[in-house]
């Protein structure tokens, strides 16, 4: 699903990104809910980014990437942690692109998102290439997501993968 957002174009830059694990769920401008299979998920556009909202019958989990004013937490590479009976996985890389390469890629990932029954992705007013794009998917009895931020000024374009499975008991 593609939609224009109906604000102000916040995020100035990719370091102005901050990760945050278990927060509650902020406003958001667009939401699609998913469930798959037993697993429901709520994909949020925020002024300022993203956030991920899953819930199974174990356990909830939420995911921020936006700017946050006062978060100490910036954009981490990478992320394991144990939350209940899930392990969660995150990882993170900004892309540095030519103008050139930065439209293409981005018409290529927003006709990729918008056309995925399991995407939503928002666009920003004052430019194509300014969006937040949001891709999910369940996978052997892993949920995934993607996530896209695009800072076209900058040419640059944050990617991130997150897994989030149920944790798997070592043997004895």
């Amino acid at each position: 699903m593609l939609t224009t957002l109906n604000t102000p174009y916040t995020d100035t830059r990719a370091a102005d990104l901050a990760w945050a694990l278990g927060r509650e769920p902020l406003p958001a401008l667009a939401t699609l809910d998913l469930e798959l299979t037993g697993v429901k998920l709520q994909l949020r556009l925020l002024g300022a980014s993203h956030q991920i909202l899953m819930e199974d019958e174990r356990a909830t989990c939420s995911e921020t990437v936006a700017c946050m004013p006062g978060s100490s937490t910036p954009l981490p590479l990478g992320v394991a942690k144990r939350v209940g009976d899930w392990e969660y996985q995150f990882a993170a890389r900004v892309e540095v692109l030519s103008p050139g390469s930065f439209a293409g890629r981005a018409q290529e990932l927003l006709a990729l998102v918008s056309d995925h029954p399991h995407g939503l992705a928002g666009v920003f007013p004052g430019s194509p290439y300014a969006f937040t794009a949001l891709l999910a998917q369940r996978h052997e009895g892993h949920v995934h997501w993607r996530t896209w931020h695009a800072y076209p000024q900058d040419g640059q374009l944050v990617a991130t993968r997150t897994r989030v499975g149920v944790r798997v008991p070592a043997a004895l």
